[in-house]
């Protein structure tokens, strides 16, 4: 007589619902705006979108808000996902771990926004630095693509595989690379004149939020 193995099965509706919520927001801006989701979708292999899109409107419409909150909600997801890969691998995560990462994740977005523009507002070049954000925005909510497919394949194909983890981990950051080169190239006579502040912006609007966004994590 063979002895019951007992196997602890984690729930993953809460996952689901997630992935499935979050879903709703880019199929809402596809419906909503179908050629300009068209552009979008192509983006690291054609900046169209971009020389399209960040003369108006910009940053307040609602593609743009929907894309990021989707991106925002897969994110925090993928960074809790990590988190049980590589940290936590008995599972002993706090239940509430993932509305931190997200409400972290949310704020840290919104205060970094918010500075930018205002430091765009406060030295008269709201213009300049608005049209960088959308720019910057724009192939981070791309990489927000790219982050759903992980979390369905961690969450239901390939669970907790490293490798498919460090994959996507590898395809985010080369999207926004592009982005970045994107941005300076075709900023270069604005960078080039203004090279201090620069290299002033990046210390304190790009690399100071990560870091602080890294010790909040860990």
């Amino acid at each position: 007589m063979m002895d019951p193995i007992y196997r602890t099965v984690e729930a993953n509706d809460w996952i689901t619902i997630l992935i499935f919520g979050s879903l709703l927001f880019v199929l809402l801006a596809k419906s909503l705006f179908y050629s300009r989701f068209l552009n979008f979708i192509i983006l690291p292999f054609n900046n169209k979108y971009i020389f399209m899109y960040n003369k108006k409107e910009r940053l307040f419409n609602w593609f743009h808000v929907l894309l990021t909150f989707f991106q925002i909600i897969n994110t925090s997801l993928f960074i809790f996902l990590l988190w049980q890969i590589f940290i936590d691998t008995e599972g002993n995560s706090s239940p509430f771990l993932y509305p931190l990462i997200l409400t972290g994740f949310f704020l840290f977005i919104t205060l970094k926004v918010a500075l930018q523009l205002g430091n765009g507002f406060i030295f008269g070049s709201y213009r300049t630095i608005s049209d960088l954000v959308f720019k910057k925005l724009s192939y981070l909510n791309y990489g927000g693509i790219v982050l759903f497919l992980a979390n369905i394949l961690l969450t239901y194909i390939f669970i907790d595989s490293k490798t498919v983890a460090l994959v996507a981990v590898s395809l985010f950051l080369i999207v926004n690379l592009i982005g970045w080169i994107t941005v300076v190239r075709n900023s270069q006579k604005l960078i080039a004149n203004y090279f201090f502040y620069f290299i002033l912006y990046l210390c304190t609007l790009e690399i100071a939020p990560l870091i602080l966004m890294g010790s909040f994590l860990k």
